[in-house]
C-alpha cells in the first residue's frame, strides 16, 4: 500500500461496498479461495472457540460471507435490545447529560456550544445539570481553567439561588471551593486543597451511605459531607456557581472520566456497545495491517499474493470500516479508543519517522470513510490532544506533554489531514500546542526533585541592589542551582523542539500534491488570526483584551520565529544569493503589505473618527468593525465556539496621503484574507505577489521565499500585540524573589541583635524567618522554570533579533523614502519595546553585552530614535510621544548614551537643534527631561542620583530611568551651545519659551500648594485628592528641571544673557531675574507657605523640598554672578537688584543667615532637619543652610554662594546709596527701571525691558494704540528729584 496520503489509489469506498451478493463471486484480482479463506479467518477469528480449528475443519469463508460472519463477531457480547441504552437504576433525566441551560441556572452565564463548558458573566451565577441522581455511587468531572472564587458540588430541586448565595449556601446543597479552600453547606469549614488552572476536580456522592466526597487530580480529599438528606423525593444535581469570568468545563460521561473511582458511575452511561465493537474493529485493522508474507497463512501461497494481496486486503479493509468509520464520529469513542490506540503505538520511543503504522491509518481514513466521517474524526482527535495536551499535569520529564506532542507532530506528517486540520479545525487553538505551561504547584511538578538545591541573593547594598560578592558556601550552593536549572531547561528543549517539528510541518510549501501547500493555509488563518487579536485594541472605553492570553503569544513567537528563520536559512543554502536570516532579511519585511489587501483608511479619514469617537488608533492598528468585547477565547475550557467576537476586524497599517504610482497601475485585491493563493503571496510570471507596489528604488534583490515575509511582519505584530506586556508580567517572580531575600536578610540580622531576655519576640522573628524561607525555596524553583521558557539565553537572541528586524526595516523604509509611509508603526514600537525589554527583563541572568554586535545595534536604534522623535512624517500622536520616552530613557544610562554620542555628527546635531526648537504647540516636558539628563552631574549639587530627604526611604524600582547615577554627555553639550551661539533667533526663541514654561509651572505649583494648606488647616477631617498632589508634584518637578536647563544654558552660552548686543539678551536676562527672584522669596520666607506644606510631608509630594529647587537657582546665579566676566557679572548684578522683587535676605537664606548666624547653621555632615520634623523640637528648628549638605555640594561650590553673596550685600548697599531716580523719568509701565526707549512715530516712552517685552505679543503701542515701527534709544540723563 502507498503511505502517501490518499491520492495513491483511484478506488473509493464505495467501489469495495459490492452491490449484491451475485456481485461478489465475479469480483477478479483477488486472491483464490482457499488463500481467502485462509486469510480471512486468520483477520477475523471466532472469538467462541477455545483454538483455532484446523484449516481443513473450518468451513470456507469468502467475501460473500464476511459481512454476516462480522456482524456475528461484533454482536458477541453485546448487551441486548432491552437493555441497551435504558437508564442505570437511581438516575432521573435525559440520557445525554449537558448542564440546564433553559430553567437550571441564576445569573448571566456564556456556556459552548455543546453545554459542558461555562464563564461566569456576573457577581456569582449558578447552574445544573438536566439529570439528577437519588439511589446509588455516581460521579462526574470538573476540569478548572480559571482558579478564582467557584463553588462545586451537588444541590437539589428546591435550592434557590441569586447573585450572592449559591451552591452550598442553602441547605439542600453541598460545595467545594479549592479558592478558599473550604467546603460550604450553609456554614463552612475548612477542606482539601487549593486548586490551580488544569486541576480536575472528582465529585462523588454515596446515596447509600448518605456522604459526598471530593477529589483533586484523582487524590481524595477526604469525605465532605455525611448524612446528607436522603429519601423519598429527594434528588441530587450536579451544580455550579461561580464568580465573574470564572470558566469551568463539566464531564459528566461524554468523555472517559480522566480519573475513575472504583465503585462510582459517571452519570451519562458510556457507550459500552459501540467501545467494544470499536475495540475488536480496531484489533481486525491492525491485524490486517500487520498482516504480512511471513505469516504462516500465506507462507505457500506466496507468489499468488505478490500479485493480488493488495485489492484483498483493501476489500477487507473496506468490509472493517463498513462498521468502524460510523463509530469514529462519536466523540467518547474517538478519545478512549482511537487515541489511545494510536498513542500506544508510540510508546515504545523512537522518533516519529521510525511507526509507518500511523500514515497507514490515516490514509486508509481518508480512502474507506466518507468525508464528512474522516473530517468529524480528525477533528474530534485533534481537539482531544489540545485539551489533553493543555490541562495534562506537569511532571518532571513532561513526559505527558511529550507524549501528545509526538502524536500530533505524527498525525500533522499525513499530508491531506494536515491539510483539513489546518483549514478547518486547528485556528485559533494551535497556539495551545505551543504552549509550556509554569507549574504553581512545585512540589506535584517534581521541581524538589529535579533542583534539590535552591538559591537566591542574600547580599544588597545600601540601594537594596544584589550585590556580586558571596562566600564559597554561597557560590556552592548558586552553581548547584545553576546544575538544576540547566537539567530543567534540557527537559524543556525537548518539548520547544517538538513544538518546532509542528511548525515546520505546517509551513511546509513543498506538499503541492494534494492541492494549496500548506504553508499558504497556515498563512490566511495566521493573518486572520492577527486581525481578530488586534481588532479588540480600537474599542473605545473597553480594556484591551486579545483573543489570545499573552502567555501564549510568548511561546508561538518563539517557536515562530525557530520555524521562520530555519526554512529561511534553508533557502539561502538552495539559492546563495538570497539574504539569510542573520543578515538582511529584515530589509525586506517591511514592503510585504499591499494597502488595497488590508482594507486600510486614510490617516484623514482616521483623524475624522477620531474626532467623532468611533475609532482610536492604537500602536499603527485599527479596527474595522464595532467587535464587542468577550472573555478571551481560551477561557473555553472545551474549546467551543461559545462567546464569539460579533464581528471581526481587519488590521489597517499607514498608508501614504499620495499613492505610490498612478493608480491604474496598482493592483487592487478585493481577495479575502483567507482566499488568497500561492500566486497572490508568492507571485509568478511577473506578478510580484506580496512586493506589489516596490517603489522604483527599492533594489529587487532575489527573495527566497516572500511567504516568510508576511510571517515575519505576523511575528513582529505578535510581539506588538500582548508579547511584550508580557514578558515585563513575568518579572514579578524574579521581583519577589528579591522581596523576599531583602526580608529574609534584614529578619536573620534582628534575631542576631534580639536580645536573650526577649525570647517571645526571637520565637516571632524564628517563625518569620522559617516563612520567607519556604517561600524563597517555592519561589526560586519556579523562578527556574520562567528562566528556561521565558528568559533563558535562547529567548533573548529570538527577541534581540526582533529589535534588529525592525531597525534594519525601519532603516530600509527611510533610505527608500516613498516606502517610509507604509511602515506600521508597530515597527517603531516594537523596536523600542524590544530593546527595554532585553534591558530591563532579561537581566541579570542573561547580560546584553554578551549580544553578537551589541554596540552596533545600539548605535542603530539611537540613530533611528534621534532622527524620527521630530520627523514630520510621522503624523499619530502615540507613536510621537513613544519615541519621545523612548529616547529619553535611552539618555539615562551610560551605555546607551555613548551609542547616541557614536551616531554621525550631523545627526547629532540635527537631533540636538530638535531638542532646542521652542516649547509652545509640542509635548515639551520629555524634550526638556532629554536635556536634563545631558547636563545632570554638571550642574551645581547635581550629582545625586536621590535627593537627600529621600534616601532613607526604599524606591519602588530601582531600575527607573530617574533613579539612574548621573551620565551628563560633554559632547552633546558642546553641539548645543555651537547651535545657540551661531543661531540667534532660535537661542531667543527656545529661551523664551523655557521661561514662559518655568512661569506657568511654578504659579501653577504656587496655586496647587495653597489650595492643599487651605485644606490642611480646615478643622474638619478633609483628605486632599491624589491626583491633585500628583499635579502638585509634578508642577514642582517641571520647575526644578526648567531651572536646570537654564543654567546649563547659562554655563555653556552666558553671552545669550550678557552679551547685550544680541538682540533679546537685555530682555531675557531681566525675565530671568525676575523668575529667579520670585521662587526665592516664595521658597525662603519664614514659616511661608511652601514651608508648611513641605512640613505636612503628604504621600505624593515626597519630591518636594528645599533642596532641589534652590540649588537650581543657586546654580544659576553664581554662573552669572561669580563666574563670568567682569562687564557680564556686572550687567546681571545691575539687573537683579534692579528688581522690585529683589531681597537681600533670599540669597542670605541659602546659607543659613538670617535670624541666626552663619556658624549656627554649619550643620554636621548629615541632611538638614526640616521645620516640622517630628524628631525636632520647635524651639529647636533649624534653618535650611547649603552647609549642610557636604556630600552633595562640593567646597569650592559653598566659597562661590559665599563670595556671591558678599558682592550682591556690598552692591545692594551701593545702589540704595546712589541718588535716586525722578519718578518723572521711571518707566510708566512699570516704575521699576528709568525710561531707556522711546517709540516711533508716536514718540511716547518705557524702559526697554517693558517694549521689547510687549513688541513680542503686539505691535500696537501701549498708549495710542498706534503701530510701532521702530524703537530708539532714549538716552536723556535722569534728573534728581
Amino acid at each position: 500500500m502507498s503511505s502517501k496520503g490518499g491520492g495513491s489509489t483511484a478506488l473509493t469506498r464505495r467501489n469495495y461496498r459490492l452491490a449484491s451478493d451475485t456481485d461478489k463471486p465475479k469480483v477478479t484480482g483477488l486472491v483464490n479461495e482457499k488463500l481467502l479463506s485462509d486469510y480471512l479467518h486468520h483477520v477475523f477469528p471466532a472469538s467462541h472457540l477455545p483454538r483455532p480449528p484446523l484449516a481443513s475443519l473450518r468451513k470456507p469463508l469468502g467475501f460473500q460471507d464476511l459481512g454476516a460472519h462480522l456482524e456475528r463477531l461484533l454482536t458477541e457480547g453485546e448487551p441486548t435490545e432491552d437493555t441497551r441504552d435504558q437508564p442505570v437504576d437511581g438516575c432521573l433525566g435525559p440520557l445525554t447529560v449537558v448542564l440546564d441551560h433553559t430553567s437550571g441556572f441564576e445569573g448571566l452565564l456564556f456556556v459552548d456550544d455543546d453545554l459542558l463548558g461555562v464563564i461566569g458573566h456576573s457577581n456569582f451565577s449558578s447552574i445544573r445539570a438536566t439529570t439528577c441522581v437519588y439511589r446509588g455511587k455516581w460521579a462526574y468531572e470538573v476540569l478548572i481553567s480559571s482558579q478564582g472564587l467557584m463553588q462545586i458540588g451537588w444541590c437539589t430541586l428546591n435550592c434557590r439561588f441569586n447573585q450572592e448565595e449559591g451552591v452550598g449556601d442553602t441547605p439542600d446543597s453541598y460545595a467545594y471551593d479549592g479558592n478558599r479552600v473550604r467546603k460550604w453547606n450553609v456554614t463552612t469549614t475548612n477542606y482539601g486543597k487549593s486548586w490551580a488552572a488544569g486541576d480536575i476536580v472528582s465529585c462523588l456522592i454515596d446515596l447509600d451511605e448518605g456522604t459526598i466526597t471530593f477529589c483533586l487530580n484523582g487524590q481524595s480529599l477526604g469525605t465532605a459531607f455525611s448524612n446528607i438528606k436522603m429519601g423519598p423525593g429527594v434528588a441530587y444535581f450536579p451544580a455550579i456557581s461561580l464568580s465573574f469570568k470564572e470558566s469551568v468545563a463539566f464531564n459528566f460521561g461524554s468523555r472517559p472520566l480522566r480519573y475513575p473511582v472504583e465503585g462510582y458511575l459517571p452519570l451519562q452511561n458510556p457507550p459500552t456497545a459501540d467501545l467494544l465493537r470499536a475495540h475488536k474493529l480496531l484489533g481486525y485493522i491492525k491485524t490486517v495491517l500487520s498482516t504480512t508474507l511471513d505469516t504462516q497463512v500465506l507462507e505457500k501461497d506466496s507468489a499468488c499474493w505478490s500479485l493480488h494481496g493488495e485489492p484483498t486486503t483493501l476489500v477487507t479493509l473496506a468490509h472493517i470500516f463498513n462498521y468502524f468509520a460510523p463509530l469514529m464520529c462519536k466523540v467518547y469513542l474517538v478519545e478512549d479508543v482511537l487515541m489511545n490506540f494510536l498513542l500506544g503505538i508510540l510508546e515504545g520511543g523512537g522518533s516519529v519517522d521510525e511507526h509507518p503504522l500511523i500514515q497507514q491509518l490515516l490514509d486508509l481514513f481518508w480512502l474507506l470513510m466518507e468525508d464528512y466521517e474522516v473530517n468529524e474524526c480528525l477533528k474530534q482527535l485533534m481537539m482531544s490532544l489540545l485539551r489533553a495536551y493543555r490541562f495534562s499535569p506537569i511532571i518532571p520529564d513532561l513526559g505527558f506533554q511529550i507524549h501528545y506532542l509526538r502524536l500530533t507532530t505524527a498525525i500533522l506528517r499525513h499530508e491531506k489531514s494536515r491539510k483539513y486540520l489546518l483549514s478547518n479545525v486547528l485556528y485559533p487553538f494551535i497556539v495551545v500546542f505551543f504552549y509550556i505551561k509554569t507549574p504553581l504547584r512545585v512540589k506535584e511538578a517534581g521541581l524538589e526533585e529535579l533542583i534539590p538545591t535552591t538559591w537566591w541573593p542574600t547580599r544588597f547594598d545600601k540601594e537594596g541592589k544584589e550585590s556580586k560578592d558571596e562566600s564559597a558556601e554561597e557560590r556552592l550552593r548558586r552553581r548547584a542551582y545553576e546544575r538544576g536549572c540547566q537539567r530543567l531547561k534540557k527537559r524543556i528543549e525537548v518539548v520547544e523542539e517538538l513544538q518546532v517539528q509542528i511548525l515546520k510541518l505546517m509551513l511546509n510549501n513543498k506538499d503541492k500534491g494534494t492541492g494549496e501547500a500548506s504553508r499558504y493555509i497556515f498563512l490566511n488563518k495566521f493573518r486572520k488570526f492577527l486581525q481578530e487579536n488586534a481588532s479588540n485594541r480600537g474599542v473605545r472605553d473597553v480594556t484591551p483584551q486579545p483573543l489570545c492570553p499573552p502567555e501564549y503569544m510568548v511561546c508561538f513567537l518563539h517557536r515562530l520565529i525557530t520555524a521562520v528563520r530555519s526554512y529561511w536559512d534553508e533557502g539561502k543554502m538552495r539559492n546563495p544569493g538570497c539574504v539569510s536570516s542573520d543578515d538582511d532579511l529584515a530589509s525586506k519585511a517591511n514592503i510585504l503589505m499591499d494597502p488595497a489587501e488590508i482594507q486600510a483608511t486614510s490617516m484623514d479619514d482616521l483623524d475624522e473618527e477620531e474626532e467623532s469617537g468611533s475609532a482610536q488608533r492604537p500602536f499603527g492598528a485599527v479596527a474595522m468593525g464595532g467587535a464587542l468585547a468577550r472573555p478571551s477565547w481560551l477561557s473555553s475550557p472545551t474549546l467551543g465556539r461559545a462567546n464569539r467576537f460579533l464581528s471581526t476586524a481587519a488590521v489597517s497599517l499607514m498608508t501614504p496621503r499620495r499613492p505610490l504610482a498612478p493608480p491604474e497601475k496598482v493592483k487592487v485585491r478585493t481577495l479575502a484574507v483567507e482566499q488568497r493563493t500561492e500566486e497572490d503571496i508568492e507571485g509568478s510570471h511577473g506578478n510580484d505577489g506580496l512586493l506589489l507596489g516596490r517603489p522604483l528604488e527599492e533594489p529587487d534583490h532575489p527573495i527566497t521565499e516572500k511567504s516568510l515575509l508576511e510571517i515575519l511582519d505576523g511575528i513582529v505584530m505578535m510581539y506588538n500585540l500582548s508579547v511584550h506586556q508580557q514578558l515585563g508580567k513575568m518579572v514579578v517572580v524574579s521581583d519577589d524573589v528579591h522581596e523576599y531575600a531583602v526580608a529574609l536578610k534584614d529578619t536573620e540580622e534582628k534575631i542576631a541583635r534580639c536580645p536573650a531576655r526577649r525570647p517571645d519576640i526571637l520565637e516571632e522573628l524564628q517563625k518569620s524567618q522559617k516563612v520567607f524561607a519556604e517561600k524563597l525555596n517555592h519561589l526560586s524553583r519556579r523562578l527556574a522554570w520562567i528562566n528556561a521558557t521565558i528568559y533563558c539565553k535562547d529567548k533573548m537572541l529570538d527577541v534581540y533579533w526582533l529589535l534588529r528586524v525592525c531597525i534594519l526595516t525601519i532603516q530600509h523604509a527611510d533610505n527608500t523614502g516613498t516606502l517610509f509611509a507604509f511602515a506600521p508603526e508597530f515597527y517603531l514600537n516594537v523596536a523600542m519595546n524590544s530593546y527595554s525589554s532585553l534591558k530591563n527583563y532579561f537581566s541579570p541572568s542573561n547580560c546584553m553585552d554578551q549580544l553578537p554586535g551589541y554596540e552596533d545595534t545600539l548605535t542603530q536604534l539611537a540613530a533611528i530614535l534621534a532622527k524620527h522623535f521630530a520627523d514630520p512624517r510621522i503624523v499619530g500622536t502615540d507613536i510621537k510621544d513613544s519615541l519621545m520616552q523612548a529616547l529619553a530613557s535611552y539618555v539615562c544610562y551610560p551605555q546607551s548614551l555613548r551609542a547616541v554620542e557614536r551616531i554621525p555628527e550631523e545627526q547629532r546635531v540635527s537631533m540636538m537643534r530638535n531638542l532646542l526648537a521652542p516649547y509652545e504647540q509640542r509635548p515639551w516636558a520629555q524634550t526638556n527631561w532629554i536635556l536634563v539628563r545631558l547636563w545632570r552631574g554638571c550642574g551645581f549639587g547635581y550629582r545625586y542620583t536621590r535627593l537627600p530627604h529621600l534616601l532613607k526611604t526604599k524606591p519602588e524600582d530601582t531600575n527607573l530611568p530617574s533613579l539612574q547615577k548621573p551620565c551628563p554627555s560633554l559632547l552633546l553639550q558642546r553641539h548645543m551651545a555651537e547651535l545657540l551661539s551661531l543661531d540667534k533667533d532660535m537661542a531667543a526663541s527656545f529661551l523664551n519659551s523655557v521661561l514662559n514654561q518655568l512661569n506657568w509651572a511654578f504659579s501653577e505649583f504656587i496655586g496647587m500648594i495653597q489650595e492643599i494648606q487651605q485644606a490642611a488647616e480646615r478643622p474638619e477631617r478633609n483628605f486632599v485628592d491624589t491626583r491633585q498632589l500628583k499635579v502638585c508634584a509634578t508642577c514642582f518637578d517641571l520647575s526644578v528641571s526648567l531651572l536646570r536647563v537654564l543654567e546649563m544654558t547659562v554655563t555653556l552660552v552666558p553671552q545669550i544673557f550678557l552679551d547685550w548686543t544680541r538682540p533679546s539678551a537685555e530682555l531675557l536676562l531681566r525675565r530671568l531675574a525676575q523668575l529667579l527672584n520670585q521662587v526665592l522669596n516664595r521658597v525662603t520666607a519664614e514659616r511661608n507657605l511652601f514651608d508648611r506644606v513641605v512640613n505636612l510631608r503628604l504621600p505624593g509630594l515626597e519630591s518636594v523640598d528645599h533642596y532641589p529647587i534652590l540649588v537650581a537657582v543657586t546654580g544659576i546665579l553664581v554662573r552669572i554672578l561669580v563666574d563670568c566676566e567682569r562687564q557680564g557679572v556686572s550687567r546681571a548684578a545691575s539687573v537683579l537688584l534692579s528688581d522690585p522683587c529683589f531681597q537681600l535676605h533670599s540669597i542670605q537664606h541659602l546659607l543659613g543667615e538670617g535670624e541666626t548666624s552663619p556658624a549656627a547653621a554649619v550643620l554636621p555632615q548629615t541632611p538638614a532637619v526640616h521645620p516640622g520634623d517630628p524628631a525636632a523640637a520647635p524651639a529647636e528648628r533649624k534653618h535650611f543652610s547649603l552647609h549642610a549638605y557636604t556630600d552633595y555640594i562640593h567646597e569650592e561650590e559653598e566659597q562661590k554662594v559665599e563670595q556671591m553673596l558678599a558682592f550682591l550685600t556690598i552692591e545692594s548697599k551701593q545702589a540704595a546709596a546712589s541718588t535716586p531716580t525722578s519718578e518723572e523719568d521711571l518707566c510708566p509701565i512699570c516704575y521699576a527701571h528709568s525710561i531707556s526707549a522711546v517709540f516711533k512715530p508716536c514718540s511716547h516712552k518705557s524702559c526697554k525691558a517693558c517694549i521689547n517685552q510687549h513688541l513680542m505679543n503686539n505691535k500696537d503701542c501701549f498708549f495710542c494704540k498706534a503701530t510701532i515701527t521702530g524703537v530708539e534709544d532714549y538716552s536723556k540723563k535722569p534728573t534728581a528729584s
